[in-house]
Parts: C-alpha cells; sequence; structure tokens
C-alpha cells in the first residue's frame, strides 16, 4: 500500500534530500510544502496519511502548524512528526503530550529516515 506524505520544511535543502529518502527509500508518495500555511491549503485539499513537519520555520512555526491541524476536522487524525535541529528532553514531552506522533532531529540520516518515520507512524516498512 502506497503511503502519502507531506513534508513540510523552509529549506530548500532538507526538503530535496528528505523527499528523495521517503520516495527512493521508503516507496512513499510525498509532496512538499515550504511554510506553515501551504501545508493547511494542501491538506485542506487533500489530506496526506502522514505529515512531517519542521518546528522551526518563519511566520508560521511547526508548532503553531500543528495547532492548527489538530483543530481541523479533516486533518484531526493525520499523524504529524516534528523535524527539528533542536530536540530538547523537556520539548519533546510537550510535543508529544500535545498529541504529535514523534520527534525526530535533523541532520537526519537519508538511508534511515523512512525507517524512522515508519516505526513512530506504526507503518510496515
Amino acid at each position: 500500500m502506497s503511503r502519502r506524505v507531506l513534508l513540510v520544511d523552509d529549506d530548500d535543502a532538507i526538503r530535496e534530500v528528505a523527499m528523495a529518502s521517503l520516495e527512493l527509500v521508503g516507496g512513499w508518495e510525498v509532496e512538499a510544502a515550504a511554510s506553515g500555511l501551504d501545508a493547511l491549503d494542501r491538506c485542506a485539499a487533500d489530506p496526506p496519511d502522514a505529515i512531517l513537519l519542521d518546528v522551526m520555520m518563519p511566520r508560521m512555526d511547526g508548532p503553531t502548524t500543528f495547532a492548527r491541524l489538530q483543530a481541523d476536522p479533516r486533518t484531526r487524525d493525520v499523524p504529524v512528526v516534528l523535524l527539528t535541529a533542536k530536540v530538547q528532553p523537556s520539548e519533546r514531552r510537550r510535543w508529544e503530550a500535545l498529541g504529535v506522533a514523534g520527534v525526530l532531529s535533523k541532520p537526519f540520516d537519508p538511508l534511515t529516515l523512512s525507517a524512522q518515520v515508519a516505526e513512530l507512524l506504526g507503518w510496515e516498512p
């Protein structure tokens, strides 16, 4: 079964590497968004199976985007994995308490990214 993933990150290089990893290694269909607002628009039209969401983005950061996704009945049940370069144990616990499926550190290993995401989401590799 093919999975549809929305990757949200404001950094072009990170989006490129993550998309290649998720598509080539994971075999998933990946759509990219460069901002939280773009992600909300794309999800409203056709919610994906999961969202990988950067924490630190200009204008609308990941936690704010996540809160908006949770408030929308169309996207409330879409699992979200946060991506961040600054993982603090207290922040990880706070985000997980808010309902994110997991938190992954950047930089990530492109060879293992899809396996890490699949494990967090309970998907078959």
